[in-house]
């Protein structure tokens, strides 16, 4: 069994329905959305399964996740203005 990390982010684009959220693999550079939490997680397990069928289709191993960090950062407004 392969264990990947998700990263969750509210979709905020009005052009997606309320409540929707990314969901990104970081070790396979990858990302999927879907309803709710479960709905991204969900979509992210049916994108990974197909990614690395496809990986080992084409005779290329599937990446092994070796270590995933999360931080943040913080941008002075002032930055941000034009």
């Amino acid at each position: 069994m392969m264990t990947y990390s998700i990263i969750y982010e509210k979709i905020t684009d009005p052009s997606f329905p309320a409540g929707y959220y990314y969901a990104h693999i970081p070790a396979l550079d990858i990302t999927t959305h879907g309803a709710g939490i479960d709905g991204a997680r969900n979509a992210a397990i049916d994108l990974v399964k197909l990614w690395i069928e496809e990986k080992m289709a084409n005779g290329e191993p599937a990446p092994v996740e070796s270590e995933t960090l999360y931080s943040t950062i913080e941008v002075n407004d002032a930055v941000l203005r034009p």
